[in-house]
């Protein structure tokens, strides 16, 4: 009986709570709040809203009560802006929200007690698990698909996404806001998600959301912050000001041929939308944006005065939207769309066929990899027909004549493209083969992708591309023998990428990030809890405290010295020798050899291109040469003399054994006759000639060498570039050697002043001797 009584108890208090909760519910009147009549127009209940919406944000104020006064203002602005609700509210006393809830009333769940039940859908308590709305689980936000998928997926299209829990009294009051809203947004190509802080902690710390509901923007993988009253309108301007300014460009008859002119430049086909809107739609800056690395947009209103030149130009009906594509031809469009009611899935399937021009330019590796795939399979084959040519009027005509060629033989499986050679000399030579019938002059290759890594297979017009009948006549029976014959492309190179011609230039790169951080940093200053702003303040506050107490005490530290006695002048003398010292170790710090060890390579058949023949300009391969018998001295002398200079990236070091590759050393040699004239090969001392310990500094680039030769006794001077006694000293040196074998201290002294002359080197003192090409290295 007391257990009947305690049951009964219990649900007359829930039964009060829920009642009361309805009362209360039902007190609640729009007009009271914002203080306005029920006859009251837009007008008026927008300008009461903005005046209560700045009284009491709860940012700015901070009575405690802000936060529950300012969800009411916006509550009661949201059922007064809209019409429906209004009418609800004024027929009813309700609004018409609660209808959210109305599928539940079917299900009843009776808690049964000693013969008592209640039914648990009366109370309507909306933080149950099994009440809550399911519209938001198919935009639920994990940390490693936002990572992955959502950051990379936001340089295509902006995200709105709302942070949520449970138990949260705000996230109910703007629920019915967030799915109009999310659900319009979406049809115009904006991403929605919805992150439970509750089961995303690392996700909401990581977007830095210490508060629900939160609302955000993501875009170009940069966070943004909604501050506003989640209102319809808020929000939508609030996705449109994530989007650049620049997307979609105003369009007049004084501005039209400027901007469709502008294909050459850009690379890109230019798009222009006909519309009554005096406004540029969402919808169309969502595209701009969405599509802005391979299209250009304008916009013309055509209610406007000054664009009635170019509507009727362009034959424009003026009361249906038109979108049109310009490709390398001005006065005609390349394609044309019409419709009344223009959806998203209309305007991509459209761009989607026009993105690249007819013969588009070749201007960085991503644009060569999407106009010209891989081969996949023999039955995807794709081939690419290239234009290798240059810029100015002396090419117009060659392009001009491929241009009407490709118009005219357009398929899925063939692509024309063209490049400048100039802006992509790497591509060209590697085609092109420096042959010197095409120099100066346009030619076209036909070249099939084979792997990511640039292989190519490709075949040249054995003649220049002049656009005349005969050179159509070719290109058209090459073309058709191809779809026949796979193995017609019979060259084959490897292709390095290509340079990013349009990519803008470091400091304007480095300008935008910094603008980007400033304005990041001005955004958190005024709109962060400065709760969450305290360690940062107090750690700007810290590095200002010391600063200024260490210019105080500076200051003081100056005044006493000031009455001391003046410097002696040999305290003067230290301090300029002191400075002088520190010019001399600025000077040298540019030579601070980098590592513990030389590092010292075989120059050899195998990396004689890479370590000479190919050296980057500006570098220098120093290489000393030497015989089986000295290897090992000479290479501990070499290392000593030559150490303080491995600091310098341009210089490389290198050995040549004279026992495989004396043939190699007197070709090069034979270039010095001007310092030392060479003996001619019936002298007897020709194959006894020692050359080891001679050092020579290669430069593969400009084709030119400077020779050490080695010290010898009693040469207090040495010889540091080509010695004038080069051919004497041969014969002594040979002479030398057939008489007596060397000791390990004559051979080490060969390098004596070794340092001394590659300073000599590195000031560019020392004298070169220039050859036509490089020797092969057999």
């Amino acid at each position: 009986m007391e257990l009947g009584r305690a049951g009964l108890a219990w649900a007359a208090a829930l039964l009060l709570a829920a009642l009361g909760a309805q009362a209360a519910a039902g007190d609640f009147d729009p007009y009271r709040v914002l203080g306005v009549g029920r006859s009251s127009s837009q007008a008026d209940i927008k300008k009461a809203y903005k005046r209560l919406a700045r009284e009491w944000h709860p940012d700015k104020n901070k009575d405690p009560g802000a936060e529950d006064k300012f969800i009411q203002i916006s509550k009661a602005y949201e059922i007064l802006s809209n019409e429906e609700k209004r009418a609800n509210f004024d027929r009813y006393g309700d609004a018409g929200e609660s209808q959210g809830y109305s599928q539940h009333q079917h299900r009843q769940f009776h808690h049964f007690h000693e013969g008592f039940y209640f039914d648990e859908s009366f109370f309507h308590f909306p933080f149950n698990s099994e009440r809550r709305d399911t519209s938001d689980e198919k935009y639920l936000l994990h940390f490693s698909h936002y990572v992955n998928e959502i950051v990379p997926d936001s340089f295509k299209k902006p995200y709105l996404i709302k942070i949520t829990s449970d138990w949260c009294f705000s996230c109910i009051h703007i629920e019915p806001v967030w799915k109009e809203v999310a659900q319009e947004l979406e049809a115009l190509g904006v991403g929605i998600g919805v992150i439970h802080a509750g089961y995303e902690r690392r996700l909401t710390h990581h977007l830095g959301a210490h508060s629900t509901p939160s609302l955000l923007g993501l875009i170009n993988g940069k966070i943004t912050f909604f501050h506003n009253a989640v209102i319809r309108e808020n929000l939508r301007q609030f996705v449109e000001n994530l989007l650049p300014g620049n997307l979609v460009e105003k369009i007049t008859d004084k501005n039209y041929v400027r901007f469709l002119s502008n294909w050459k430049k850009e690379n890109k086909p230019h798009v222009l939308l006909f519309d009554h809107m005096p406004v540029v739609p969402l919808l169309y800056k969502l595209t701009a944006f969405a599509y802005r690395d391979y299209l250009s947009f304008g916009y013309v209103y055509v209610g406007l005065r000054g664009a009635e030149e170019l509507s009727s130009q362009y034959n424009i009906n003026v009361y249906t939207p038109t979108m049109m594509i310009f490709k390398e031809h001005i006065d005609r469009p390349a394609d044309v769309v019409q419709a009344r009611d223009m959806k998203k899935q209309l305007i991509d399937d459209f761009l989607s066929q026009n993105k690249f021009l007819m013969v588009a330019r070749l201007t960085n590796q991503r644009l060569f990899q999407e106009l010209c795939p891989v081969k996949k399979s023999h039955r995807q084959r794709k081939h690419c027909v290239v234009l290798l040519t240059g810029e100015g009027e002396k090419f117009a005509e060659a392009y001009e004549a491929f241009l009407t060629f490709a118009v005219a033989n357009t398929k899925d499986t063939l692509k024309f493209v063209h490049i400048y050679n100039d802006r992509q000399p790497e591509f060209a030579d590697a085609l092109l083969m420096d042959d010197e019938k095409y120099r100066g002059k346009s030619a076209v290759v036909i070249l099939e992708r084979r792997n990511n890594a640039g292989k190519i297979s490709y075949k040249t017009l054995e003649e220049a591309w002049q656009g005349s009948k005969e050179d159509n006549f070719i290109l058209l029976d090459l073309l058709d023998q191809l779809r026949t014959d796979p193995g017609l492309l019979s060259s084959e190179t490897v292709l390095a990428d290509l340079n990013d011609e349009l990519a803008p230039m470091f400091l304007i790169r480095w300008l935008y990030s910094a603008l980007d951080y400033i304005l990041d940093c001005w955004d958190s200053l005024f709109h962060s809890n400065w709760r969450e702003m305290m360690p940062l303040l107090s750690l700007l506050f810290s590095a200002l405290f010391i600063l200024f107490g260490t210019v105080i005490v500076q200051a003081f530290s100056d005044s006493s010295d000031a009455r001391d006695s003046p410097a002696s002048e040999k305290e003067e003398t230290a301090a300029k020798t002191e400075k002088n010292d520190t010019s001399f170790s600025k000077e040298s710090n540019s030579r601070i050899p980098k590592k513990g060890f030389v590092e010292v390579t075989e120059l050899t058949d195998i990396n004689y291109n890479s370590n000479l023949v190919r050296l980057r300009p500006g570098h220098m391969n120093v290489v000393l040469i030497l015989s089986n018998s000295t290897k090992t001295l000479l290479l501990q002398k070499f290392a000593l003399e030559v150490y303080t200079f491995t600091g310098s990236s341009s210089l490389h070091f290198s050995f040549l054994s004279l026992d495989k590759h004396r043939e190699w050393l007197e070709y090069l040699l034979e270039f010095a006759q001007d310092a030392a004239p060479i003996p001619n090969q019936y002298d007897k001392h020709f194959l006894e000639r020692d050359y080891t310990g001679y050092v020579l500094a290669l430069n593969g680039h400009k084709k030119y060498f400077c020779l050490f030769k080695p010290h010898r006794s009693g040469d207090e001077g040495g010889t540091l570039a080509s010695g004038e006694d080069y051919d004497s000293s041969l014969h002594m040196e040979a002479r030398g050697k057939s008489s007596c074998s060397p000791g390990s201290r004559s051979i080490k002294n060969k390098l004596h002043k070794l340092s001394f002359w590659m300073e000599r080197l590195l000031e560019g003192s020392l004298q070169r001797f220039y050859i036509p090409s490089w020797p092969a290295l057999d």
